[in-house]
């Protein structure tokens, strides 16, 4: 089994693994489409969770989220690179994002602009 431990050195490795149609001449499109249905099914999961399970995740349940969260981040690495844009870019920003709501006490709220 192999190990990654960088986000660009993974987007790579998806690469071999792409196959998939352009829609209507985009590239990014199925995969954006992809990442909406597994996000679905890992909600999916949760909510299962709490109507069967009292909220309380088993060792079972915690392996098929991760399988989902596998899923989910093919799909954004696959939406990154049709973007032309790395992973590591993409967490460089969010986090400067992030840190920048946090130390103007904004983390709370709503609004993509705050």
């Amino acid at each position: 089994m192999e190990k990654i431990n960088k986000l660009d050195e993974y987007q790579e490795k998806t690469r071999l693994t792409a196959i998939y149609p352009a829609i209507a001449n985009n590239k990014f499109l199925y995969p954006v489409l992809g990442l909406v249905g597994e996000s679905g099914e890992l909600a999916n999961k949760v909510k299962k969770i709490f109507r069967d399970d009292n909220g309380v995740v088993s060792d079972e349940k915690k392996e098929a989220m991760v399988a989902e969260l596998g899923d989910i981040l093919w799909y954004c690495s696959r939406i990154a690179d049709e973007l032309d844009v790395s992973l590591s870019d993409v967490a460089t920003s969010n986090i400067n994002k992030l840190l920048s709501r946090q130390n103007r006490e904004v983390l709370i709220g709503s609004g993509d602009n705050r």
